[in-house]
């Protein structure tokens, strides 16, 4: 493995290390972990350039994948703390 494809697949590892300890379900994150950790090492001894790419391609697609769950989940938090009436004091006149 050439040495920037080499620092592209550490980049990107970390990268997906760091998103997925973002979410806030420990489940979620647990999970995340292992199977980012586990992909990276089952793919470490490729050498096909091609493959490299191919694999390099759909990490990077995965971590769009992560970085978008984790704003969700985020935002989906968020809203339902927002939708609360009863921490007002108010009578709840909707469903959430």
């Amino acid at each position: 493995m050439a040495a920037s494809s080499r620092a592209q697949v550490l980049d990107l590892y970390r990268a997906m290390l760091r998103e997925s300890k973002r979410f806030s379900s420990y489940n979620y994150r647990t999970y995340a972990v292992r199977r980012i950790r586990d992909a990276f090492r089952e793919n470490k001894n490729v050498k096909d350039p091609v493959e490299i790419q191919t694999l390099l391609n759909k990490a990077k697609r995965d971590l769009e994948v992560i970085r978008r769950q984790v704003a969700e989940q985020g935002t989906a938090a968020r809203r339902k703390a927002g939708n609360s009436s009863w921490s007002l004091g108010k009578p709840c006149t909707h469903w959430p």
